[in-house]
């Protein structure tokens, strides 16, 4: 079902740089009426304030912290539409002598923060008309890249939650989209060693829209993650995408 942004309140997660930056600046010149900048540290939305004025609203959360979530909600619930962008990365393989830790860390920001704002946002969305919740969840989520694979596994988690939530929220009317996108010019990009391949953050803003319009589930911005998305579209449209018994 199709989904326009104009005229809607948004919340960003991880707004003040990178990919969420760019979600905040794209909503607001596509029509948002107003967009929640969730930051750790207030101050760091200042710049969109200053650019945008009251159409962005500065709040708190940060997502190893699941009291600065629950708090948020209390300023943010005419809420619509979710994008949880923010992510923590730790560039660990397997067989480094700190890959639980890594993990560890991962997990409880890109697994456990996931799982704490759809709980916490979930039924906002719900007394609000269903909206949208999208995950940003990469395409390590789906191929494993040996040099941070402690990171690929806390996204191959998040994306298992995400198509949790497409079928639990799906009663309510809140449309779940699962966003993968390939190398990103962000910081965390240029931290995976990704910065010559990396593509432009208005790639995923413009991604999410368009996937809003035509009804999508998947998100696959750039092209490494198109090439990833057209070799799994069939299991995806066939396996994932399909309402499945557990018996």
């Amino acid at each position: 079902m199709a989904y326009d942004i104009n005229n809607k309140t948004i919340l960003v997660t991880g707004a003040n740089r990178g990919i969420g930056k760019v979600l905040v600046e794209t909503f607001i010149e596509r029509g948002a009426a107003k967009v929640y900048a969730a930051v750790r540290k207030l101050e760091s939305a200042s710049p969109l304030v200053e650019k945008y004025g009251d159409k962005v609203v500065p709040i708190q959360i940060d997502l190893a912290n699941p009291q600065s979530i629950a708090a948020a909600a209390q300023t943010a619930k005419d809420v619509q539409v979710v994008v949880n962008n923010a992510g923590a990365f730790k560039g660990t393989t397997p067989l480094d002598e700190n890959a639980i830790a890594s993990l560890e860390f991962e997990i409880n920001i890109n697994l456990y923060g996931l799982i704490h704002m759809a709980q916490v946002f979930a039924p906002l969305l719900k007394a609000n008309g269903g909206g949208v919740f999208a995950q940003l969840n990469s395409v390590v989520s789906m191929k494993t890249f040996s040099n941070f694979a402690t990171y690929s596994a806390s996204k191959a988690a998040a994306y298992s939650v995400t198509q949790a939530l497409r079928e639990l929220l799906n009663d309510q009317g809140t449309t779940v989209l699962s966003v993968h996108p390939g190398p990103i010019a962000t910081d965390m990009g240029d931290e995976a060693g990704l910065t010559e391949i990396a593509e432009p953050p208005t790639l995923v803003a413009e991604g999410i829209i368009k996937a809003l319009e035509n009804g999508d589930f998947h998100v696959f911005p750039g092209s490494m993650a198109k090439q990833i998305g057209g070799a799994y579209q069939s299991f995806a449209k066939n396996v994932v995408e399909v309402n499945m018994s557990e018996g």
